[in-house]
């Protein structure tokens, strides 16, 4: 019986190039005799294949079945070919086209076979700090356009020499066809300055570095999205001159350990810990702290947690194995700005603060920090989805239209959507300068051109004085839709969750702009994709000075004990009171009397800030949320009763919290511990809001509750609500995908916007 021949014409598409995609095609194809070619398109991959029919059908089922670690198949559609009778199976060149519609892959740590490579001293590349292969190192962070090959990345600067280009076309190479491939010999190197750009240790610029960290000396080091800025963590001294000359006086360092042996040295980890520690993204991931520890105070100042990470490039392995308990590494830049990425700028902007800089010449194109994760109420929840995430999109129930959403003032994300996907950035950070807003356009500008998006529509947030709305508006020819902060939050999480409405959301945040002008931040919202009503939130209170109430929780206490106590409360004896002078004091009560420059504010989380100051925790704060997070930190781990708590039913439901402050204020005066007022105060809450969702729900008829906003970073708040809602018999839906703060927030913007433009 004669076998009969076939022929295939493949388009796989995904996260398809740059993760040793055609490789692996190459050897399925030899596994199973067949003849043809692939090769990379703007669309993704093409494949022609061509043998026997049984042959070519086990192929077809291989290429999900057992694609590369970091590929990422969103599709593969197929039709008969006609038989051209090849002579093998090749790599065929990569070819451009109109439409762009593959996905790129995230920068990646260092493989466990690299890693063997770099400290095997028989290896050619043993200690070679840019060792990499298909498996393992930058993507996203050097390309500058797709398709994915090395002359549109940033090693096209440099040419490969014989034995890396005799690797790169060996289809049964680990390193064929790895773009950033290098040696010693070809690729990028590393060097020393110090900070007036003198040349320092040619032969041995790595060696010489770890001295100086040891020596107690900042340095800043170039890595993968930009430079950290490091020090010995367990030197105390080295991590309080850092502070100062960074302008960062308590929030918490990331550090960055060893192994896993190194960081249970001072942190304890749990097996989901170790996951998220362990995994190709290596983000950042908070750690209860082991006490005692070698780890320097300064590192995380009244904090229960270290934020950890391993090593992710090889530059960092070669560092670190020099006997370090941990290095502190932050971002490369001055409190607010962006992360440094270039070599000049990086001179100009950090050499006030590092005394050395290990710097190479492998150019970055788009800055990414690192990001943060922290396991949370039975998941990994981010803090901040940047480096190693970023760019793989949150798929979509629904196809949209191309939208440019530009995100909030904080935490600032911008996303573009295409299709089914939605593109969120990596972090770009707060929109307080010139600087910030640059680095907005310019992420922009690099989404839609590696996308290929070119927006119908832009969405953005309804303050009027963010920079993100300012960017909005500057655009041109384009369809603008503004977005109320908190709908955008709620439907950020339904996204991810493919959630049509209505549901009952619960935004909780620091200051989102309402539609009445007000500062909104503890809100019920009966939301839907399109629309939202405001169904509760808490009572508004004045916010006296505006902005500087974040700063200063003290004028929140203030501001509180009046509502509750009346202009009386001055009489209250409490330390808050005593710290501030009595002529402050009365001119904050005078401006809440004669509403001058007090914005009236529903915020959660200035109820966060107020109860922390009455407490006597925190009356001034060094970055945000300190106060929130502080009193989180000082809770008991139990809480029993709750304080009383109450809401007024008009046409919204509205919470008292003057019922709350007398409270915490009467077992302030009867002695009870900060501990455990923090652990009542979280349980009232908690019971105060599964109450009214309860109430919601019988006149609502709605089951399905939506947790999202900022304040949500509260590990018992979160844990505490999901466990007691779904006691209650609730589907609750909280953030895993993308940051429950303002870092994902335009991805609800972008799905509104789609939602109001179909409407």
């Amino acid at each position: 019986m004669t076998k009969i021949c076939v022929a295939k014409r493949l388009k796989v598409n995904g996260i398809v190039q740059g993760v040793g995609f055609r490789p692996f095609i190459f050897q399925l194809a030899e596994q199973y005799g067949l003849k043809g070619e692939v090769g990379n398109t703007s669309s993704g991959v093409s494949i022609h294949i061509e043998g026997l029919a049984e042959q070519v059908a086990s192929f077809e089922a291989d290429i999900c079945a057992k694609s590369p670690p970091l590929s990422y198949i969103v599709e593969i559609s197929g039709q008969s070919d006609t038989v051209r009778n090849y002579a093998g199976f090749s790599i065929a060149k990569s070819k451009g086209g109109a439409k762009i519609s593959t996905l790129i892959s995230p920068d990646v740590s260092v493989c466990g076979d690299c890693l063997a490579e770099l400290l095997d001293p028989d290896d050619r590349r043993y200690h070679y700090p840019f060792i990499n292969c298909t498996n393992c190192g930058p993507r996203y962070t050097i390309i500058d356009d797709i398709p994915y090959d090395r002359p549109k990345t940033s090693m096209r600067h440099f040419k490969m020499c014989a034995a890396c280009q005799s690797e790169y076309d060996d289809p049964n190479n680990r390193r064929f066809h790895a773009q950033p491939n290098a040696c010693a010999d070809c690729g990028p190197h590393v060097s020393l300055y110090d900070k007036r750009q003198n040349r320092i240790a040619p032969k041995d610029p790595i060696g010489k570095a770890t001295e100086l960290l040891k020596q107690g000396y900042i340095l800043a080091i170039k890595g993968l999205g930009g430079f950290h800025l490091a020090v010995d963590a367990a030197d105390t001294d080295a991590v309080r001159r850092l502070r100062n000359r960074k302008l960062r006086e308590e929030k918490p360092f990331a550090v960055m350990a060893y192994d896993l042996e190194s960081i249970r040295r001072y942190a304890l980890v749990e097996a989901a810990e170790e996951k998220l520690l362990t995994s190709i993204q290596r983000p950042i991931v908070l750690l209860r702290k082991k006490n005692p520890n070698r780890i320097s105070k300064e590192v995380a100042p009244n904090n229960k947690y270290f934020a950890v990470m391993l090593p992710y490039t090889p530059l960092h392995y070669l560092i670190l194995k020099q006997g370090f308990a941990a290095l502190v590494m932050t971002s490369g830049n001055l409190s607010e700005e962006p992360i440094a990425i270039d070599n000049d700028d990086a001179f100009n902007r950090l050499s006030s603060i590092a005394d050395y800089f290990l710097i190479h010449n492998r150019d970055i194109y788009l800055r990414s920090d690192d990001s943060i994760v922290r396991n949370t109420a039975g998941a990994g929840r981010f803090l901040r989805r940047s480096r190693g995430f970023v760019p793989i999109p949150i798929f979509l129930k629904n196809e949209m239209p191309s939208i440019l959403a530009c995100g909030a003032e904080l935490k600032n994300t911008i996303c573009v959507t295409k299709q089914d996907k939605a593109f969120l950035s990596q972090h770009i950070g707060d929109l307080e300068n010139l600087a910030t807003y640059e680095f907005l356009k310019l992420t922009a500008a690099h989404l839609k051109r590696i996308l290929d998006i070119d927006p119908e529509i832009i969405a953005f947030d309804m303050h009027p004085d963010y920079l993100s709305t300012r960017f909005a508006q500057e655009q041109q020819a384009i369809h603008k839709i503004q977005i109320q902060h908190h709908h955008a939050h709620i439907v950020s999480c339904m996204a991810e969750h493919k959630l049509e409405g209505p549901v009952i959301g619960l935004a909780f945040d620091g200051t989102g702009y309402g539609t009445d002008g007000a500062i909104w931040g503890g809100e019920i919202l009966i939301a839907a994709e399109d629309n939202f009503e405001r169904c509760g939130h808490l009572a508004y209170v004045p916010m006296p000075g505006g902005t500087a109430a974040i700063q200063a929780p003290w004028r929140m206490a203030v501001s509180y004990l009046r509502n509750a106590y009346g202009k009386g409360f001055q009489e209250l004896g409490l330390p808050v009171l005593k710290e501030i002078e009595i002529d402050k004091l009365t001119i904050i009560s005078e401006m809440i009397t004669k509403g001058v420059n007090t914005p009236l504010t529903s915020s959660l989380g200035r109820l966060f800030d107020g109860v922390a100051a009455i407490c006597g925790i925190r009356s001034q704060v060094n970055f945000e949320g300190q106060a929130a997070m502080e009193l989180e930190m000082l809770a008991a781990d139990t809480a029993g009763s709750t304080y009383d708590y109450e809401w007024l039913s008009d046409d919204t439901y509205q919470i008292l919290p003057a019922p709350i402050i007398l409270g915490v204020v009467k077992d302030l005066q009867d002695g009870k511990s900060v501990a455990d007022i923090s652990a009542k105060f979280h349980w009232t809450l908690i019971c105060l809001f599964v109450d009214l969702c309860t109430v919601i729900r019988k006149d609502r008829d709605l089951n399905r509750v939506v947790l999202s906003g900022g304040v949500f970073q509260n590990s018992i708040l979160l844990t505490g609500l999901i466990n007691a809602l779904e006691k209650r018999k609730f589907s609750v839906f909280s953030h895993q995908q993308v940051p429950t703060n303002d870092g994902g927030i335009a991805l609800g913007q972008a799905v509104v916007a789609a939602a109001v433009s179909r409407r």
